[in-house]
C-alpha cells in the first residue's frame, strides 16, 4: 500500500463509509486533534520519569485512537468510549491527587520535562474536547456517548499527574499571581 494517494490534493478527504468533506470540516477538525492528542502522549510516555505509567498511557493512547476511528466513521453506533472508560480515569485521579498537596491557588504549566510536556498534552485535549463540543452542536453529528466526558476527565488526569511529576522529583508548583497595575 502506497503511503501517499494525491486523492487528497484538492483539500478533501474521505471519512470512513462515508462521503469526502473538506479537511476544515468539523469532524475532521475533532478528530485530528483527537490524533494530535495521541501525539504528545507519545512525546510524553518517552521522558524521563514516565515508566511508572507508560503502560496507563498506552491504555489511553489506545483508548484515543479507537474515538478518533469513532470519530472518523460517521453513523459507527459502536460504543467504544464507554462509561466504563471514564470510570478508570477518575480511578487515577483519584488516587494519584491522594498524594499531593492541595492547591491554593492557579499553577503555571512548568515544572520538570514531564510535567511540562504533560501540562502542553492537556491543552490540546481540552482543544479536542473543544472541537468535538462544537462538531456535537451540528445537527446529525452522531458524536460518541462518552466522547466529551472521557475528554473532560483525560485533561484533568493530565492535569493531576503534570502535578504528581513534579511532586515525585520534588518540584514545587509554581503558582500564579495576578500582575498588580
Amino acid at each position: 500500500m502506497k503511503i501517499y494517494t494525491k486523492t487528497g490534493d484538492a483539500g478533501e478527504t474521505g471519512l470512513f463509509g462515508g462521503p469526502r468533506v473538506r479537511k476544515d470540516h468539523l469532524r475532521i477538525e475533532a478528530f485530528g486533534t483527537v490524533d494530535e492528542l495521541n501525539s504528545h502522549l507519545g512525546v510524553v510516555r518517552t521522558l524521563p520519569g514516565s515508566g511508572a505509567i507508560d503502560d496507563f498511557l498506552r491504555r489511553i493512547q489506545c483508548d484515543l485512537f479507537e474515538l478518533g476511528a469513532q470519530l472518523a466513521t460517521p453513523g459507527d453506533a459502536a460504543e467504544r468510549i464507554t462509561a466504563a472508560h471514564v470510570e478508570t480515569l477518575e480511578e487515577a485521579i483519584d488516587r494519584h491527587e491522594a498524594v499531593l498537596p492541595p492547591l491554593a491557588n492557579f499553577i503555571l504549566p512548568t515544572g520538570t520535562p514531564l510535567a511540562a510536556a504533560m501540562h502542553v498534552a492537556r491543552t490540546v485535549c481540552r482543544r479536542a474536547e473543544r472541537r468535538i463540543v462544537k462538531l456535537n452542536a451540528t445537527p446529525d453529528a452522531q458524536i460518541p456517548v462518552n466522547a466529551i466526558e472521557y475528554l473532560n476527565r483525560l485533561g484533568d488526569l493530565l492535569f493531576v499527574l503534570a502535578r504528581h511529576a513534579n511532586h515525585q522529583e520534588r518540584v514545587a508548583d509554581d503558582p500564579w499571581h495576578p500582575s498588580r497595575p
